[in-house]
């Protein structure tokens, strides 16, 4: 599935993962390959990404490792709002 990662400033992130955990309102959500269309809002937390790695430079210089073990990269948010449907998925954040 396809995830891009923009704020007002600059695109965070734009590829293909396995999936995706966010911070809402009533809790962290996971979204996956063929989930439900959905648009919420997110709150302050960590975008977590599942995938092997980030290829790309300019993308992986905004991401943590969260440890060795998994594919796991985090992404600090503020806010934010997330659209996602037909495996392909935007999430808006500051």
């Amino acid at each position: 599935m396809n995830i891009k990662i923009l704020t007002p400033e600059f695109v965070v992130f734009d590829g293909e993962v396995d999936s995706v955990l966010l911070p809402g309102k009533n809790g962290d959500f996971h979204i996956m390959k063929n989930h439900a269309a959905i648009v919420s809002s997110l709150v302050n937390g960590k975008v977590r990404v599942f995938t092997n790695a980030i290829q790309n430079e300019n993308f992986a210089k905004f991401f943590t490792k969260e440890n060795e073990k998994n594919s796991v990269f985090s992404y600090s948010i503020n806010s934010g709002v997330v659209e996602f449907s037909n495996d392909k998925g935007i999430i808006l954040c500051d």
